[in-house]
């Protein structure tokens, strides 16, 4: 099976859409066919020994459109640049199209504004020239009006060659409509000439008189001109929702520097392959992913992952391409080049899910492959009722005329693509990877969200939380070094963790001996003489040691109860101590809970813990429904039990151990995936680690669904009202019908409107949540600087004094951290905040401090003062 994607000319309307879509599904070898009137582009899946490129386009020619096959890539070609092309080419063919249109526009508007005034200026009182006045001269002014007007009708020829076409191959269009409609006007203008010839030849006065005031020349070209300044006005809208994609391909760097053979050479980006060494000085864009080899820096990497401050990166780090490093300098090994780089896979699922089609659009698709005959046959109808009610030829083609141009297919064919492309382009830029229009459109139907807890819940990288020392003399810092070097040599994730908190407490840990790790159990070795055993409760039992029990007992199950895994200690022969560690939780893992509680989610915590440390995760979280014991394999079952109970669920998971259950999920959202995206088990990639991006995701996804109910109820009803109008249902009881002019105007109208509402999803902003920073940079608040036991100064009887300081030189959380601790640690201080984003250090204070004092002490801590001010 070959899928090809094809560009296709001359479509205008959702019912072009309709018939080309149902014209290529016809040919045999056809399996699935996805036209998108926005993109002017159309995907086919099709068997390649049964059908081939050629019959597609000849199929596609004959019903009167243009169709040829998109390039592809060529091999070893970057994709960021292939695509940056094939986007110039889109966006440069649009632009050429709008500015043919506007051209158009002027020209017919040149033309149109005299023959509105000879028309119709005496009507309003205007100044006429003689010639073109009274009944005797009714000729001359017929015969100006039609030179004026042939001249717009050739100017917008578009309509007639489009719509003329498409009627012959039986598959009328919007442009048929518009043809009709201003063709009947021209054609009962000429006639109406005609008669007044046969009147001026035979004397007959009152035959001219009648005629004269029956020319609709002036209705043919005002609907042409309506109709333009509507595609105009559509064409510029459409532009600007892709705007978020033409923002990624933008981003792409065009050069990079690398070094080969120690030589630095400057090459195209695309030009960059696995393995080589890419250089990064300050200010410069990464050109692909990869990982760093020496040196630091720190990536902005807001445009990708949607954070707003810098990453520190360092040796080992991954490195994503078009990110920014601010500041340092680092060189790294280019590990994803070309149309596998985060930037490249971005770019191809916002522009394949900008291009899909919603299941809500099938709705308009059946009504817009129907709609133009039924609307002509509306038309025939008006005008033969009319014409047996005894209103007159004259009065029943108008009211045929005004049914042809009134009706709207634009609306309906516009109504879900132009919210879906808007809707996907917002959630790229907040880090937010939407795979297709169904998954946008099935993401507001949820109500049960599943979380995976490890990586998901959690950060993923335990941490120590409680130190015991229970060896009488011992200190907690001789404690910590010594466990600390006796678990350096073991890899697993708990000894770790003990380790880098040892470090972090700035320790010097000596040089272990006689190391051995037992697996899945614990370690032996000897520090500074003292022979350590270190693992858990079931290796202290194997091991034979007496009497640990007891003294270890109650502290287990008070850690066991706070979801905390006791690692025990035995010095000598007698247990020393136990270190809890836990993985730690996200900040933002606990303001989107509380988040999904408000949007009436039903949240459900999947682990593999035990069900007391599950249990002790799902109080502090306040998660309504935990399920513990949980293997991997056996994830996927639990989602279809949930299912099975009528919910509508989204799995939430890191992508790798979660596949077969994000598969399951009606949705699956992978979490954390910036350096890899190409998860093929979910429907929703989430660039950065934070649980608060699903809950943007639904709002985003009810955001958008909201908005295509608002565009589909607009069309629809005003169609079902403007059609009646049209036809003249109020006239008998009111006197009440709308001309040919007035019914172009609103058709253009109505496309503009529903444009116009889809782009105020461009507005759309993240809800703030409480936590801004990333977990592992978060900066405590004050009162958690102070030492154990301090109490919060007393409130005083008056306000306290508030300055603000701005502070050059910060650059990431750290540097954040630290000015917020040198002016927290100043006398007088209350508390001290620090603003980023800003550059703004807030400080209450207690009582009076000099500004002087506050700059010293942000100098002191390495950074530049620049002002300071009471707020």
């Amino acid at each position: 099976m070959t899928k090809e994607k094809y560009t296709v000319t001359g479509m205008t309307c959702a019912a072009c859409q309709a018939n080309v879509t149902r014209c290529v599904q016809k040919l045999d070898g056809v399996e699935d066919v996805d036209v998108s009137l926005l993109a002017n582009q159309m995907t086919v899946s099709y068997d390649e020994t049964k059908v081939d490129p050629e019959k597609i386009t000849s199929a596609v020619e004959k019903i009167g459109y243009g169709a040829f096959p998109q390039e592809q890539p060529q091999a070893g070609s970057g994709s960021k640049q292939n695509f940056r092309s094939q986007w110039q080419e889109r966006t440069g063919r649009a632009e050429e199209e709008r500015k043919h249109m506007k051209n158009r526009l002027i020209a017919s508007v040149i033309l149109l504004v005299p023959l509105m005034y000879v028309a119709m200026g005496h009507m309003m009182g205007l100044p006429v020239p003689d010639f073109l006045v009274g009944t005797e001269n009714a000729m001359i002014s017929a015969l100006v009006q039609l030179l004026l007007t042939i001249p717009v009708l050739f100017i917008n020829r578009h309509f007639y060659q489009n719509g003329l076409k498409s009627l012959v191959h039986f598959a009328p269009n919007m442009d048929s409509l518009v043809a009709i409609g201003s063709g009947a006007s021209l054609v009962y203008g000429l006639f109406a000439m005609f008669r007044m010839a046969y009147g001026f030849g035979h004397g007959d006065m009152a035959l001219v008189e009648e005629y004269a005031h029956a020319l609709y020349f002036e209705s043919a070209a005002m609907i042409l001109t309506l109709v333009t300044v509507g595609k105009y006005l559509e064409a510029r809208s459409k532009s600007k929702t892709s705007d978020a994609l033409g923002k990624l391909v933008d981003l792409a760097p065009k050069t990079a520097v690398v070094l080969r053979e120690g030589e630095e050479y400057t090459i195209p980006a695309e030009q960059v392959v696995a393995g080589d060494t890419v250089i990064i000085r300050p200010g410069e864009s990464i050109p692909v992913d990869g990982i760093v080899l020496e040196g630091q820096g720190y990536v902005d990497q807001s445009a990708i992952t949607g954070e707003s401050i810098p990453v520190e990166k360092g040796p080992g780090d991954t490195v994503i391409s078009a990110t920014i490093n601010k500041n340092g300098a680092f060189r790294f090994r280019a590990s994803r080049v070309g149309e596998d780089t985060t930037l490249s896979q971005i770019i191809r699922l916002v522009d394949e899910a900008g291009s899909s089609k919603a299941p809500i659009a099938r709705l308009a698709d059946k009504v817009s492959g129907i709609f133009v005959p039924v609307v002509i046959a509306i038309a025939i109808v008006t005008a033969i009722v009319w014409m047996i009610a005894g209103q007159g030829f004259e009065f029943a083609l108008s009211n045929a005329i005004s049914v042809l141009v009134i009706s709207c297919p634009c609306a309906l064919g516009l109504a879900t693509p132009v919210a879906i492309m808007v809707g996907t382009g917002k959630a790229a830029e907040m880090g937010i990877l939407i795979k297709s229009a169904e998954s946008l459109e099935n993401l507001h139907n949820v109500d049960t969200i599943v979380l995976d807890k490890t990586g998901t819940i959690t950060s993923g990288r335990p941490a120590v939380t409680d130190i015991l020392v229970l060896e009488p003399g011992l200190t907690e810092k001789d404690f910590l070094t010594q466990a600390a070097a006796a678990e350096v040599g073991s890899e697993h994730p708990l000894a770790q963790a003990v380790v880098e908190r040892a470090k972090g407490d700035g320790l010097s840990l000596p040089q272990a001996q006689d190391f051995e790790a037992v697996a899945g159990r614990g370690i032996r070795a000897t520090v500074e003489g003292h022979s350590y055993l270190a693992g858990n409760a079931a290796f202290l039992k194997e091991s034979g040691l007496p009497g640990w029990e007891n003294a270890a007992r109650d502290h287990m199950e008070r850690l066991a109860r706070e979801g905390k895994t006791p690692l025990l200690f035995v010095r000598d022969g007698k247990l020393a101590g136990i270190i809890a560690v836990a993985d730690t939780i996200r900040e933002t893992s606990r303001t989107a809970i509380q988040r999904f509680a408000k949007m009436g989610l039903h949240v459900v915590m999947l682990t593999g813990d035990n069900k007391v440390t599950a249990e002790a995760i799902r109080r502090e979280l306040d998660i309504e429904e935990a399920i513990s014991d949980v293997l991997p394999t056996e994830k996927e079952a639990h989602i279809r039990a949930l299912q099975e109970k009528g919910r509508k669920v989204a799995m939430v998971g890191d992508g790798i151990n979660d596949a077969p259950a994000l598969m399951r999920a009606d949705i699956g959202i992978a979490i954390g995936a910036g350096t890899d995206i190409a998860i093929e088990s979910a429907d929703v990639v989430l660039m950065k680690d934070s649980l608060e991006d699903v809950a943007e995701a639904i709002d985003l996804s009810r955001a958008v669904v909201r908005n295509i109910h608002m565009n589909l109820f607009w069309a629809f009803f005003y169609n079902v009202l403007g059609i009646p109008l049209a036809a003249g249902v109020l006239y008998p009881a009111f006197q009440l019908r709308l001309s040919p002019m007035i019914g172009s105007a609103a058709m253009s109208l109505s496309s503009v409107c529903v444009v116009t509402n889809a782009l105020r999803l461009r507005f759309f902003h993240k809800k703030k949540g409480s936590a801004s920073l990333p977990e592992a940079e978060a900066v405590p608040a004050p009162e958690t600087m102070k030492t154990a036991g301090e109490e919060p100064a007393k409130q005083k009887g008056m306000d306290d004094m508030k300055k603000v300081l701005t502070v050059d030189g910060m650059m990431c959380a750290h540097c954040q951290m630290h000015v917020q601790k040198a002016l927290a640690g100043v006398d007088g201080v209350e508390s001290a905040q620090v603003d980023l984003e800003n550059k703004l250090a807030h400080v209450t204070l207690s009582k009076d401090v000099p500004d002087q004092v506050l700059m010293d002490a942000v100098t002191e801590a390495g950074y530049t003062p620049v002002s300071c001010q009471v707020e």
